[in-house]
């Protein structure tokens, strides 16, 4: 077995670090381009719309199995094994006209994925301890916010120039350049396999589902953030298509939605000690006020900077109550630390999907009211379960960062 070597573990670590990002990457970047697949592929846009939904189904589901086979078979030969696929995968879809072989693809992308993103984060717990470790881990959401704030902006570049492919052609590139990287230098971090076992990680899922604030906290962590995810699959087509701008301005908007995240989740770390219950229904009340004025203006009047109050006041209230809630989460269940990670990261990416899919599918969202409608599903839903779950220990200010380096 082909293990770390200590002269190694510093460019391993930038390689993880560098990694982190990828599944935004796979997710965002070709935003900008979904008008011009839906036109050159012949489809709706709800059928290119799908290969979104698609991805991060696959992606949420492969990370509650992914973290046990990883404890099993090691870290390094399924990580490389991933990068290669993903890379193959991008390929495919880049020079493909079937949207059925897409589809596919898409759904392929979202297992290796999981696979590169669960090992990667596993580096670190295998190779750092203490306040190492923490220094490490605490750096984990804010790569992981380059993604969707860079990749839409960079996926505008490549549509203007070369057209939707272009954008799976640099996700190829990207993925081989990194399993070329990890070929030389990588090796396996992981110490002691583990054996499989369904039957506990099945009964670990169990209790933490039966337990009402957390199953809460998990379902409000998918509906916020298919609020990101809804507006990432209409807003190309109500900026282009509706507003009339090029694919570049998608991406700069779909930059401003990345900071307006960033933006309410670093305010959530600010106000780490206030009341838990005050600050989450402040947040959700302000996003319930934006939808009831900004849903009658844009009837009689849209442009994109009524666009763009949307995206600020409801992405950065999302970032904040998503924040809040992972903090929330992860802590829960201290006894199933690891399994909570990925039970959370699976679970709201399947509900992040579920929603995003269906709303795309029933509310006809041609202009920014009926964006705002659908919103609006969302935010009443958030706020209803906010209040109707009893949350533990909700008053007392103990939450922690979202990222906090525990096992």
């Amino acid at each position: 077995m082909k293990r770390i070597k200590e002269s190694r573990i510093g460019v391993n670590t930038i390689v993880a670090l560098g990694l982190i990002p990828l599944s935004g990457f796979a997710m965002d970047i070709f935003i900008p381009s979904l008008p011009d697949m839906a036109a050159k592929l012949h489809a709706s846009p709800s059928a290119i719309q799908l290969t979104l939904s698609l991805f991060i189904i696959s992606y949420g589901v492969s990370q509650l199995i992914v973290g046990g086979l990883l404890d099993t078979y090691g870290r390094y030969w399924p990580n490389l094994i991933s990068m290669l696929v993903f890379s193959a995968a991008s390929f495919v879809i880049a020079y493909s006209s079937s949207l059925q072989v897409i589809y596919a693809m898409r759904i392929l992308q979202g297992f290796t994925i999981a696979v590169i993103a669960v090992s990667k984060r596993t580096f670190f717990l295998d190779m750092f301890k203490g306040e190492l470790l923490k220094k490490y881990t605490s750096m984990f959401s804010v790569i992981w916010a380059i993604a969707p704030i860079v990749a839409p902006f960079l996926g505008g570049f490549f549509q203007t120039g070369w057209g939707w492919s272009s954008n799976f052609i640099f996700l190829g590139c990207f993925g081989l350049f990194f399993f070329v990287i990890e070929l030389i230098v990588g090796g396996e971090s992981l110490k002691a396999a583990q054996p499989f076992s369904p039957r506990t990680i099945l009964t670990s899922y169990g209790n933490m589902l039966k337990t009402p604030d957390f199953t809460s906290g998990m379902i409000i962590l998918g509906l916020t953030y298919a609020m990101v995810l809804l507006y990432g699959m209409c807003s190309p087509f109500l900026i282009e298509n509706r507003l009339h701008f090029a694919p570049t301005v998608t991406g700069y908007c779909s930059l401003f939605s990345g900071v307006s995240v960033m933006i309410g989740g670093s305010l959530s770390r600010m106000l780490i000690d206030k009341p838990f219950m005050r600050k989450l229904l402040l947040a959700s009340g302000l996003q319930l006020i934006t939808v009831a004025v900004l849903i009658p203006l844009t009837l009689y009047y849209h442009s994109l900077w009524t666009l763009l109050l949307y995206v600020f006041l409801l992405h950065s209230a999302a970032g904040f109550i998503f924040n809040n809630l992972m903090s929330y989460c992860l802590i829960r269940f201290p006894q199933y630390a690891g399994k909570a990670s990925g039970l959370v990261g699976g679970g709201f990416g399947i509900v992040t999907s579920i929603f995003s899919s269906l709303l795309v599918n029933t509310v006809n969202i041609t202009n920014q009211a009926m964006l705002g409608c659908a919103y609006t599903v969302l935010v009443v839903l958030v706020l209803l379960i906010l209040v109707k779950t009893k949350w533990k220990g909700a008053e007392e200010p103990v939450f922690k960062p979202a990222i906090s380096g525990e096992k």
